[in-house]
């Protein structure tokens, strides 16, 4: 049984993919199938019929042989098959009594015009065929006109037309739901896709932030540790300290970060929460340790969204470092957090002396925008050359993004964010941010840039 069920699909794959054959196949069964029918004497009506109680005649069958040979062209050129066909139909039943089977070829032809055009056209072209071909019937048909072969003309054409308008319906059918599954299949690839690349700018931002914030504070206490090691040893090992609590705390931070890499079946990520305004003091107290003095005032910091309270963080973080990297000995800071109505203010300010070039965004042609030139690589330690090392961080070394990936992730809330120099000097930092996100993601750490990846 398997195997005869597997001999006829590759039969019926092989028609699939050879038509011409298939039809030349259909043309030769209508033939025979015809010329059969055409020995048969239907009788009266009150017996069954008879087979070879007539011999059709030479004309008939030349006629059947040419509505066949049409036939292998019904798929080409449809319309003229089945003008061909029915036209010596039309001649049979006027020149020949009783006529031959002739219409067969015609009822085959009108199938494959209805399943190959629109309704409308089936239609037309159905009507006017089996009204041609049925008055031809009755009026020169030697039977009555409401005999029984006169309507079987008109209900196998209109049989014809139906069957292929119902075959063209469903084909129209199954292609437009597979081409919805295609199309569907293929916007939830680009969708894959866009996610992926969000979520790589997500950690690649993070990883920014960590990268930037703590190396910023090691590079600036081991200055200070190699400059007075020999002098103040005492001085040198607090810095270390300091060194050692920033290089672990980057270290956890990084391990967080990486762990979202982690293929499925992976050991989990660690599923501390991510950093926000409640740990705000534990960042200001790195920065004072290095040398930097902020004030901060900060309110209602508990009451922030999630995604909100994470993006204020990572601002604050991110213009403390640059503060600390730019703005020259004797700089001081100062940070605010304030609710507005709907909005939170987050301004982070500071008096530095830094050269121009040596500011991000300040740099010459460069004016606020967000990746302005930060000068040649050189070192803004508290000694001038010394302990800052080479690079300017967000200028030279680091590519000039910290400024960039604030503000994207103050406007992936919706929100604003402005920087520039102050008049009289120093720096200003200002974010807007919507207490309620507007992107249309849950109010959850993951929001506004993908920080709160550490769930």
């Amino acid at each position: 049984m398997t195997t005869l069920s597997s001999g006829f699909a590759r039969a019926r794959r092989w028609l699939r993919d050879h038509p011409l054959a298939f039809d030349a196949t259909l043309a030769f069964c209508t033939l025979v199938a015809m010329i059969c029918s055409s020995f048969t004497d239907p009788g009266d009506g009150h017996g069954p019929p008879a087979f070879g109680a007539r011999t059709p005649e030479l004309f008939s069958v030349l006629l059947m042989t040419l509505t066949a040979a049409a036939l292998v062209l019904r798929r080409r050129r449809p319309m003229q098959v089945l003008a061909v066909t029915a036209a010596l139909a039309a001649v049979e039943y006027v020149l020949m009594d009783p006529p031959a089977p002739v219409v067969m070829s015609t009822v085959i032809a009108l199938y494959t015009v209805a399943s190959r055009t629109d309704r409308p056209t089936t239609w037309r072209v159905g009507l006017l065929t089996m009204g041609g071909l049925t008055a031809a019937a009755m009026v020169f048909g030697s039977t009555p006109w409401y005999s029984q072969e006169n309507f079987g003309v008109f209900a196998w054409t209109g049989l014809a037309s139906a069957a292929g308008d119902a075959v063209r319906s469903r084909r129209a059918f199954v292609d437009a739901i597979r081409e919805r599954a295609e199309r569907a299949e293929r916007t939830r690839e680009e969708e894959a896709r866009r996610r992926v690349a969000e979520e790589r700018l997500r950690i690649a931002r993070d990883l920014h932030d960590v990268v930037a914030h703590h190396i910023a504070l090691v590079n600036v206490q081991a200055g200070v540790a190699a400059h007075v090691m020999d002098k103040r040893p005492d001085q040198a090992k607090e810095a270390l300290a300091h060194v050692r609590d920033a290089s672990r705390s980057a270290l956890n931070e990084l391990r967080v970060t990486v762990g979202l890499l982690r293929q499925q079946g992976d050991p989990e990520a660690p599923t501390e929460p991510a950093p926000g305004l409640a740990v705000l003091g534990e960042l200001v107290t790195t920065f004072r340790n290095a040398g930097l003095p902020v004030e901060v005032a900060c309110a209602d910091r508990d009451r922030l969204p999630a995604a909100v309270d994470l993006a204020a963080y990572r601002v604050i973080q991110e213009a403390l470092t640059n503060v600390r990297k730019h703005a020259g000995a004797g700089a001081r800071a100062e940070v605010s957090v304030v609710r507005v109505g709907a909005t939170a203010e987050v301004t982070v300010l500071d008096n530095g002396r830094g050269s121009a070039g040596r500011r991000p965004g300040t740099g010459p042609g460069s004016g606020t925008g967000p990746a302005g030139g930060t000068g040649p690589a050189g070192g803004t330690g508290p000694d001038g050359g010394g302990p800052g090392g080479p690079g300017d961080g967000d200028g030279q070394a680091g590519g000039g993004h910290g400024l960039v990936g604030m503000r994207e992730r103050v406007t992936a809330l919706g929100g604003a964010l402005t920087a520039g120099p102050r008049y009289g000097g120093g720096f200003r930092v200002h974010a807007i941010l919507p207490v309620e996100a507007r992107t249309g993601e849950p109010d959850r750490p993951g929001t506004a840039g993908g920080t709160g990846l550490r769930r």
